[in-house]
């Protein structure tokens, strides 16, 4: 799969102006900064409490899936560090229901139907803007689906799993991921 091909390890290690500039704090990227600069200019910030759909599928919140720590863990045999999570009660409590969810799509590998749903728009997203690995779902689709364009934004449902072991998915994952309209 493309991405374990990635190296995403300088994503996950802090980069020295971080650690200079004093935005890295006890094993961790400090995100409020980021956050307040983010949510000011694209979408303004979503309630903690999830609602209740009409068919009771449950509307996961980008600021319930910010409920997670995450402890620099350095990989041996990657040589590198990457960011382990600890995911707090209420992203655990969303762990294996069915939920709904609202973002922007990045395309990662278009052959392998690779989709990631983020909190924030390309430019600004995980892969590229500096924002945390909490900011982004993998989408994993039932069937071959259309081909969606960067930064779409569109609400997707599924079952929610987190992953803090395999280094080469994303923490969270949506499985089953189809379109959706609340």
């Amino acid at each position: 799969m493309f991405v374990a091909g990635m190296n995403l390890s300088s994503m996950c290690h802090p980069p020295a102006e971080a650690l200079e500039q004093g935005e890295y704090i006890e094993g961790r990227m400090s995100i409020p900064s980021i956050e307040a600069v983010m949510t000011e200019s694209i979408e303004p910030e979503v309630s903690l409490s999830a609602s209740e759909g009409l068919a009771g599928i449950k509307e996961l919140t980008w600021a319930t899936l910010a409920d997670v720590d995450f402890k620099d863990v350095y990989v041996e045999e990657l040589d590198a560090y990457y960011w382990k999570p600890t995911f707090g009660p209420s992203v655990k409590a969303a762990e294996g229901t069915e939920v709904y969810i609202t973002g922007y799509i990045i395309p990662v590998d278009y052959d392998e139907d690779f989709y990631v749903l983020s909190r924030y728009q390309f430019a600004n997203c995980f892969f590229c803007g500096g924002a945390g690995p909490e900011s982004v779902v993998d989408l994993r689709f039932p069937a071959k689906t259309r081909a969606y364009k960067t930064d779409e934004r569109l609400t997707f449902k599924g079952k929610l799993a987190l992953n803090a072991d395999d280094i080469y998915q994303m923490n969270y994952i949506l499985e089953g991921a189809v379109e959706y309209t609340p």
